[in-house]
């Protein structure tokens, strides 16, 4: 967690760095500062919703009868986007977005969410917690997606040291070995991160405006029922 993030607490208050503690150790730091009627603020990185273990915790929590509340936060894979510029749904091009890992150290994947079976939609995809495992996503991914699809690796998608790796699925590896991350990197991957001849939307085009104004002309008409 950065420095900065850390500054904002006020005065006086008990910071414990979690980076090494299990969740036993976490919930009892937090049940414990309950009974002195204390505030805990737990800060997560990224966003709550996707691989951060607020599920477990909450559960915990409830069992206890402590109450909470959950403040979102910016996903990896929406930080990652803004720092590329990049819409990562396209008409025309790509409409969908998956959003994935694979496994490491972490808990297994489930059957029928691995990345050859995910790939064969040809959606956009984000991978996060992988980039120890590129040599496993490229060769599973390349056989459906093409040697040259576009894939981006982002570093620390937000924070000072951002760093963005741009290649395909045919030399991402050599790029990433190159710049020498291996950790706290999201991949993107999919068509619609080098397309600038993409059709534009329908929403907010001359056809639909047309369309709206033809459907204002037409009068509904009342049948007699007499």
């Amino acid at each position: 967690m950065p420095n900065e993030v850390i500054a904002h607490a006020p005065a006086g208050a008990r910071i414990v760095d979690s980076a090494e503690m299990n969740l036993d150790e976490i919930i009892a730091e937090i049940s414990s500062a309950d009974e002195k009627g204390l505030d805990v603020a737990r800060i997560h990185s990224g966003d709550l919703s996707i691989w951060s273990t607020m599920a477990e915790q909450t559960r915990r929590l409830t069992a206890l009868g402590i109450p909470y509340d959950v403040t979102p936060g910016v996903p990896s894979f929406a930080a990652a986007a803004a720092a590329l510029n990049q819409e990562l749904t396209l008409p025309g091009v790509a409409q969908t977005l998956i959003l994935t890992r694979t496994s490491t150290r972490s808990t297994a994947m489930p059957n029928g969410e691995d990345l050859t079976t995910l790939g064969r939609s040809g959606a956009t995809m984000a991978i996060h917690l992988s980039i120890m495992n590129l040599d496993m996503v490229t060769s599973q991914l390349l056989p459906l997606y093409g040697a040259d699809c576009p894939v981006v690796v982002v570093f620390r998608a937000s924070w000072p040291d951002e760093m963005i790796l741009r290649g395909t699925l045919s030399n991402i590896q050599k790029i990433v070995a190159k710049s020498g991350v291996d950790k706290n990197a999201l991949i993107l991957l999919g068509r619609s991160l080098s397309r600038p001849d993409f059709s534009e939307s329908y929403l907010y085009s001359v056809s639909r405006e047309r369309e709206v104004e033809t459907q204002d002309d037409v009068k509904p008409v009342s049948a007699d029922t007499d």
